[in-house]
């Protein structure tokens, strides 16, 4: 293995041998550090290691790639093919190609979520549908404001849990954004399938629906969103821009 530089994978080696055996030293010559790596990676779980996500740890895990060494040995186009170009960066990490610096680390947020309880219980779709695309609108505009893209989208509504007294429901959807995106328009579309899927069917109780929210998964820099093979411009930067001027 190539020479790594004290960064994010030298820093988590010397972290996860310290755990395994406290004595050990991890100091020395880059040679020396690269034998500590060749011990240490067998024995660390491949979902342990930063930016390998539950789904991706399924599909390595179908792939027979179970623990970080074995990760290692991953070939780059695999793995970017696999998942995205974070999981790309990491293979490349832990072979001792730098990749990955501590501001990449510091800024890579994995999800957000906008939320709010409402004053005046929503018990008919429209009044829920009204809250829940404000909630999409803003959380389209953090994205924005980070130069960020989702993957996931999820929608969630439930009654009052503090009055058993009152008809109960909590619902909840997610759905894949695909191409990943920060368009409004994209954001509440996917919002409304998600509430629509998981609304009460007719002939139920009278609901009282006291807090909804709309939750972003899979994010990622907007440079570095996975291309599809019919991959075509959406929405209008332009547009973006105004309704983040009216919003805000």
């Amino acid at each position: 293995m190539a020479a790594v530089r004290r960064d994010v994978f030298t820093l988590a080696i010397e972290n996860l041998a310290r755990e395994s055996n406290p004595d050990v030293s991890t100091k020395g010559s880059p040679a020396r550090q690269d034998k500590i790596a060749d011990w240490l990676l067998p024995f660390v779980p491949v979902g342990d290691i930063w930016g390998i996500g539950r789904r991706t740890e399924a599909k390595l895990r179908g792939l027979g790639i179970g623990t970080a060494a074995e990760l290692r040995a991953m070939p780059v186009r695999q793995a970017r093919a696999l998942g995205t170009v974070v999981l790309e960066r990491t293979v490349l990490e832990l072979q001792g190609e730098p990749c990955i610096a501590f501001d990449d680390v510091e800024l890579q947020r994995k999800g957000m979520a906008v939320t709010r309880s409402a004053g005046t219980p929503m018990r008919d779709f429209d009044t829920l549908f009204q809250a829940i695309t404000a909630h999409a609108t803003l959380a389209a505009e953090k994205l924005r404001q980070h130069g960020l893209v989702a993957g996931t989208l999820t929608v969630f509504f439930h009654t009052n849990r503090h009055r058993p007294d009152r008809p109960q429901y909590a619902g909840s959807r997610s759905t894949r954004l695909t191409p990943m995106s920060s368009d409004i328009c994209d954001l509440v579309a996917a919002t409304k399938r998600c509430a629509l899927a998981d609304w009460p069917k007719a002939g139920r109780r009278d609901y009282a629906f006291t807090k909804a929210g709309v939750m972003l998964g899979d994010l990622l820099p907007l440079k570095d969103r996975p291309m599809t093979l019919f991959d075509t411009p959406r929405g209008s930067p332009a547009l973006m821009i105004a309704l983040d001027a009216v919003n805000s």
